[in-house]
């Protein structure tokens, strides 16, 4: 578990080859549901030289380091600043979740600085991802029977949801099961991927389906009553934004 792991990441951070300027976790200790043996997800964004992208050479946008620490396989993904505010623009809500990550292992003031700029990406086409992510997670859930793939079912729908009603990206399950009207048992079912993380749902399937197409229709009728914009407003902040933190390199 998260609580009991070392993450001070100075040793790793040294040891890139551009500047870092982020890294949160991700995956299941950001969603609220790890196991004992869950792998720990650190999501970020590098920093290219503006010579990587002027050259002829393709630029390294996206790197991946895996290692083990007390015995927890951990996994750094950063990508490089222009790809990651691209994602940004694409109503990805991905990567805005690790943006916004409380679970913070590593900041600067472009952390900070990109984080502010977040309300305004925020599209009522968000629904889009979540939607599309709880329909391929509920195909493996059919697939395998799994627990972990039917809460990621939830957990998107809820997250959805509350973004589409609130304007506020909370990827937190456990929290969200207090604002959204959710499943009353998936607190037994958040139990139990604690205990294991590839164990199997102790749940019928039929109630798990009808629970999930009742959120998609409350997913689709959130996102009808949106507040939020049909396009992002940030773009030229986000531009200058940068330009300036390239060109200081």
């Amino acid at each position: 578990m998260i609580d009991n792991l070392d993450l001070n990441l100075a040793p790793v951070i040294a040891e890139q080859p551009d500047p870092l300027l982020f890294a949160t976790v991700s995956g299941a200790h950001l969603y609220g549901f790890p196991s004992e043996d869950s792998d720990l997800d650190l999501r970020g964004i590098h920093l290219l030289p503006a010579a990587d992208l002027v050259g002829l050479h393709e630029p390294e946008e996206t790197r991946s380091r895996v290692w083990v620490r007390f015995g927890v396989e951990m996994d750094l993904v950063t990508h490089d600043l222009r790809k990651f505010v691209r994602l940004m623009l694409r109503r990805n809500g991905y990567v805005l979740e690790q943006l916004l990550s409380p679970l913070v292992a590593h900041t600067t003031d472009a952390h900070r600085e990109l984080t502010a700029l977040v309300p305004g990406v925020l599209t009522s086409h968000h629904a889009h991802h979540y939607r599309g992510f709880a329909v391929t997670q509920w195909r493996l859930f059919e697939k395998t029977g799994e627990l972990k793939p039917l809460l990621y079912t939830f957990r998107v729908l809820l997250t959805g949801i509350h973004l589409m009603r609130s304007g506020e990206v909370q990827a937190h399950l456990p929290t969200l099961l207090d604002q959204v009207g959710a499943p009353g048992y998936l607190p037994e079912l958040i139990a139990a991927k604690a205990e294991r993380e590839h164990g199997t749902a102790d749940l019928d399937p039929a109630r798990a389906e009808a629970d999930v197409e009742r959120l998609h229709a409350v997913l689709d009728e959130a996102q009808a009553a949106s507040a939020l914009p049909e396009a992002p407003t940030a773009y030229d902040a986000l531009q200058d934004l940068v330009v300036r933190l390239r060109l200081e390199g």
